[in-house]
């Protein structure tokens, strides 16, 4: 167990890589050389020109400007000056809302420490509890500060349980008036957004095949039939899964083909060579640049059939359609209502924004998805179990003392100061963080799996299975595991019935590897984060060996973007921690109200400077954060409970069975009043939206606008004289005449550009004076925020737009 010294040198090693992590980013970020990489966000919004067009050629690598070597931690100022406002307009809705989860953990979270700390720690270091259980029990200093140390039948528990009364209604009454402002937020943005493909356009799963119709006749009949007076037109969905393949195929042998071109380039005394065999490691050495030439030409062939394949063959069809309206109100209707008598028919949803889609999904059958999510459950279950193993050594370097109990032959190994405090105050966090590492990834391949249509969707249902493992292993495992070993002598030599009592007596001691864990991955893993120590490393090399263009620059620049997966389950397991242990183990508040400050002015400089968010949702995450604080709330009461029982505390427990009661009775009334804003879209607002745009815009011609927002990406792959083939064979489709494409595609002639705006976006922030950086352009371009491809996008969509909204359960 971390003892107060311990926790000292955790302290110490935790601010002193923080430190060093801040430090090697506020010189790296002002060096010319590193520009793209710190302030990618700025280069994509056309803001921001590179400061190496320095006539000196040392100036186009290191600032030789050394006053500002003196000023390197004005980025923490800069990063606060921005408003609410214009983060919207810079970043998205998202970013905002994000940021907020932060604000509204330094809410919940002041008060309640000061008052914790001022009113529960006299009551729990002036009981001595502990004092005359230390021969039973492994107890540190830092023990006496919990509720353990009260005694027990004590009186002093009304105190924890007032506290725990006043905690639950202030956390409610700040999640109340948060629900409502993001709920409000979220319909404003809405309500002031351009017009947008999804906004007219729903996603159609589970079309039935008609013997003897083509599955475009099947289309157009059945939304002309039952929306005769809104239906517009339709885009069929393709299987391109294999023939993205060999795309990703071909783009590594063109990458490789660039290095080698481009290393012949600077030694034309030398011809590359590689050899053909597995990985390069042995086989007949030929000649690199002719090699990968031929192996372009060849998977160019097979791209060539596949491509007529996807073209001719109506297999290739998906039973899948993006069908769109003539106004965003007919869309709002079909998007939610069932649409046939044969509920596992004709299934509709809100599509997602166009560079939202996770094309790859769509080929999925309907049938199989409800048996990929079954096994997926089952995976998870397994996968939280077998984490266990190393959750269960974690602890087990947490709790020495437990081990030298039982093992005294480890005591000379382990005893020395230094290495003692550095095993149980440092390393058990660093482990975890290890540990849980890969996690994320290996979620995120299972949600994939289960089928989701939407990278939205898809972070959010990974979003949940981390937060369930976090809950599971890192909260309730670490506990029982810890206690387990903490109290191992105890468990081993006293009766069953003290059982009980020991665990009751030892959950709030696991607050010092909370403590830990914190300092690891809510301090020096924050202060990581702010280095983009990977991207840096990444971006040089490709300068090295890759880059040769303009474009290729902006294509290394990998700005990214906030990885809500793996941020919001760890920001829900510190409000978990936080409310759990307000009332059993008040010291802990402290080092979370540091990870919140801290974390919410780096996250704010990453959004404002760096990230380039890869869709918007406008906010559709904030329920699930609503509901897993509600859920902390919970475990918070019912751990006190349980603790209170141990206690013997008979007269001061049942005043804490209605709170329960009362906070399940509060996250309904919030679901009821607050959640369908995320869910569903008003057909008050579509219609005052529709009505609007056809008083300011008569003439607009929407079909030619949606005629190909959803085309499958594959289109925009095709030469000039396949695209030539794909417009004729629409047109006669168009025309009723027999066309092999004419079962495939019934929207109007794909074009080449399709969203060309009549005014600028609205949601483009133009600073009037761009962040402090050694060179300012004279007079900043106003171009146009275009994202760049996304990283699940194999050919994305000619055009993506900025800001859209999609409603998904």
């Amino acid at each position: 167990m971390a003892t107060v010294s311990d926790i000292g040198v955790s302290a110490f090693i935790n601010i002193l890589t923080a430190f060093a992590f801040l430090l090697a980013f506020a010189l790296l970020r002002i060096q010319p050389i590193n520009d793209r990489v710190y302030f990618p966000k700025w280069y994509i919004n056309g803001t921001r020109s590179s400061p190496r067009r320095s006539t000196n050629f040392v100036g186009k690598f290191v600032n030789l400007n050394f006053t500002t070597y003196l000023t390197f931690l004005n980025w923490m100022p800069k990063a606060l000056r921005m408003s609410e406002s214009e983060i919207i307009n810079h970043a998205g809705l998202d970013s905002a809302v994000f940021l907020r989860i932060y604000i509204l953990g330094l809410k919940i979270f002041v008060p309640m420490t000061i008052l914790a700390l001022l009113v529960l720690i006299p009551v729990n270091v002036s009981s001595g509890t502990l004092y005359f259980l230390r021969k039973e029990l492994v107890v540190s200093d830092i023990d006496k500060l919990s509720i353990s140390n009260v005694r027990p039948e004590s009186t002093r528990f009304f105190a924890h349980i007032g506290l725990e009364y006043l905690f639950t209604i202030w956390i409610c009454y700040l999640l109340y008036k948060e629900y409502d402002i993001v709920a409000s937020m979220r319909l404003h943005f809405l309500a002031s957004q351009p017009r947008r493909a999804e906004q007219f356009t729903v996603v159609v799963r589970n079309v039935p095949r008609v013997t003897g119709h083509s599955f475009s006749d099947t289309v157009d009949d059945f939304f002309e039939r039952n929306h005769p007076d809104n239906y517009l037109c339709h885009q069929a969905v393709y299987n391109a899964n294999k023939f993205a393949k060999l795309a990703r195929k071909r783009e590594r042998l063109q990458n490789w083909l660039d290095y080698n071109q481009l290393k012949f380039e600077r030694h034309t005394e030398k011809r590359p060579t590689t050899k053909i065999g597995f990985l390069g490691l042995w086989g007949e050495k030929v000649d690199s640049i002719d090699y990968y030439k031929h192996q372009i030409k060849e998977l160019d062939k097979r791209m060539s059939l596949e491509r007529q394949k996807i073209i001719k063959d109506s297999k290739t069809i998906l039973p899948v359609a993006f069908v769109s309206f003539k106004t965003r109100w007919g869309a709002a209707v079909c998007a939610q209502t069932q649409q046939s008598k044969n509920p596992t028919l004709w299934l509709t949803n809100w599509a997602p924004e166009p560079r939202d889609v996770y094309w790859k999904n769509l080929a999925i059958p309907f049938v199989s998805l409800t048996i990929r999510k079954l096994i997926i459950s089952l995976s998870v279950f397994a996968l939280v179990f077998f984490y266990m193993i190393p959750i269960a050594f974690v602890q087990s370097l947490a709790n020495l003392d437990g081990l030298e109990r039982v093992a005294p032959f480890l005591r000379p190994v382990i005893e020395l100061k230094f290495i003692k405090s550095f095993l149980q105050g440092f390393l058990p966090g660093l482990a975890l963080k290890l540990f849980l590492y890969i996690l994320p990834t290996i979620l995120m391949i299972m949600s994939k799996i289960e089928g989701h249509i939407a990278l939205s969707h898809l972070e959010r249902r990974t979003s949940a299975k981390y937060y369930y493992f976090m809950l599971v292993n890192v909260f309730l495992g670490s506990i029982i595991t810890g206690t387990a070993f903490q109290q191992l002598h105890s468990f081993l030599h006293q009766s069953p019935t003290q059982i009980p009592r020991t665990i009751g007596v030892s959950i709030p001691m696991k607050a010092t590897f909370f403590i830990t864990y914190i300092m690891i991955d809510g301090w020096a893993g924050i202060a990581s984060e702010i280095l983009r120590l990977k991207p840096l490393v990444i971006f040089h090399l490709k300068n090295m060996f890759i880059v040769k263009t303009e474009r290729d620059k902006v294509r290394a620049m990998n700005p990214g973007s906030v990885d809500f997966p793996e941020t919001l389950p760890s920001l829900q397991l510190y409000f978990l921690l936080g409310i759990v242990y307000a009332v059993v183990t008040p010291i802990l508040l402290p080092f979370i109200l540091v990870f919140f400050a801290f974390a919410y002015l780096v996250y704010r400089h990453q959004i404002i400077n760096v990230y380039n968010q890869q869709y918007e949702s406008a906010g559709a995450f904030w329920p699930h954060v609503h509901s897993r604080i509600i859920a902390s709330l919970l475990i918070s009461q019912l751990v006190l409970l349980g603790l209170l029982s141990t206690k013997k505390a008979l007269n001061s427990t049942p005043l804490l069975i209605v709170l329960p009661i009362l906070t399940l009775a509060f996250h309904k009334y919030c679901k009821h009043r607050f959640e369908p804003a995320f869910r569903k879209y008003p057909l008050e607002e579509a219609m005052a939206k529709d009505i609007m745009e056809q008083t300011t815009e008569p003439d607009l011609n929407l079909k030619a606008y949606l005629a190909d927002a959803y085309l499958h990406p594959i289109f925009h792959t095709f030469e000039e004289e396949e695209l030539v083939e794909v417009k004729h064979r629409v047109d006669k489709h168009q025309a009723h005449a027999a066309s092999p494409l004419a079962s495939e595609i019934s929207s109007p002639s794909p074009t080449h550009h399709v969203y060309h705006p009549t005014s600028p976006p609205q949601h483009i922030y133009h600073p009037a004076s761009p962040p402090e950086h050694v060179y300012h352009p004279a007079s900043p371009p106003q171009h146009y925020y275009h994202p760049p491809t996304p990283p699940d996008y194999i050919f994305p969509p000619h055009s993506p737009s900025h800001y859209g909204y999609h409603y998904e359960n």
